[in-house]
């Protein structure tokens, strides 16, 4: 831990699921601005998120990283199997129930989401539903395209792993359609494994901020779903809205390409790091940087 605050256990409800997560208040009088945080590609709230969360809050700022339905402490199901639309309903979810305490300023909502997150976090400040404001965006290692992403893919593995995971991918679509719940495979694993992350040094990366309820496995079908995942495409939309692009420019799993494509359509502000997609978490060599960014950010564009 980075502070003294406690984070307090907060539920909502999302497409009559429960979902929770940890809230950290900026503590003060007057109502704060807030970060809502989602993580990446099959990550918890309790996988590395809590870190940044606590720099935001003792900086002014109160934060809630809460897990999608499926994954981590929330309800719902299938378990484990990531659905961009799902996940964004929940992120919007997450933004209405914080703008409802006193203690957080509605008018002033961040929206912070890293790797995968980073997209949802894009597409919600397009259509964030209700009567919530979106104040500005954080995208951190953000996957913006998701075809850019499986033809890196294919130059980085070798013919018999991709052959594998187009069969995992066929299995799993034979599988919704006869109405059943789709194989698992596990989330990282070594080079030449069946894994959707099999990158030499993925495995110890993501296991390194790996907290007590991640699991490691993901729905099989994943590989069809990010295959059609495009947020960048839209992020001219933004353009007008405060945005944060950090991008690592040694970036094996979401192409630095493709941030910095939908960063020049947003207008966004842009920050680079000397470092791979894990680099910028807790522990790794430009986390402290990456946050000190942020909260130049946050003081810059929410007070």
């Amino acid at each position: 831990m980075t502070s003294q605050i406690t984070p307090v256990d907060l539920e909502f409800r999302s497409g009559g699921d429960t979902c929770r997560g940890w809230f950290l208040p900026a503590g003060g009088t007057d109502p704060a601005p807030c970060v809502v945080m989602v993580h990446g590609l099959g990550g918890t709230a309790d996988s590395g998120l809590l870190p940044f969360a606590e720099a935001f809050a003792a900086a002014g700022y109160a934060a809630f990283a809460f897990d999608y339905r499926g994954f981590g402490r929330s309800g719902g199901g299938p378990r484990q199997v990531v659905s961009p639309s799902r996940q964004q309903d929940d992120f919007r979810a997450a933004v209405a129930a914080v703008s409802d305490r006193p203690d957080v300023d509605a008018d002033r909502i961040v929206l912070w989401g890293c790797s995968l997150g980073g997209g949802h976090a894009l597409e919600v400040a397009r259509d964030p539903g209700g009567s919530s404001t979106i104040a500005g965006v954080i995208a951190v290692v953000p996957l913006l395209d998701g075809r850019a992403a499986a033809v890196a893919a294919a130059r980085q593995h070798q013919p018999g792993t991709l052959l594998r995971s187009a069969g995992t991918t066929l299995a799993a679509k034979a599988a919704a359609a006869l109405g059943r719940t789709e194989p698992m495979v596990p989330l990282v694993g070594p080079p030449g494994s069946n894994a959707v992350l099999s990158l030499e040094g993925y495995e110890d990366a993501y296991r390194s901020v790996a907290g007590p309820t991640w699991r490691n496995e993901i729905g099989g079908g994943v590989g069809a779903v990010l295959g059609s995942f495009r947020p960048g495409a839209k992020a001219g939309d933004l353009a007008g809205l405060p945005v944060l692009m950090q991008i690592a420019d040694l970036d094996r799993s979401a192409p630095p390409h493709s941030a910095g494509n939908a960063a020049f359509a947003a207008r966004a502000e842009v920050r680079h790091y000397p470092g791979d997609h894990f680099d910028l978490f807790p522990g790794r060599q430009c986390h402290e940087l990456a946050v000190t960014h942020a909260l130049h950010f946050l003081r810059r564009h929410v007070g």
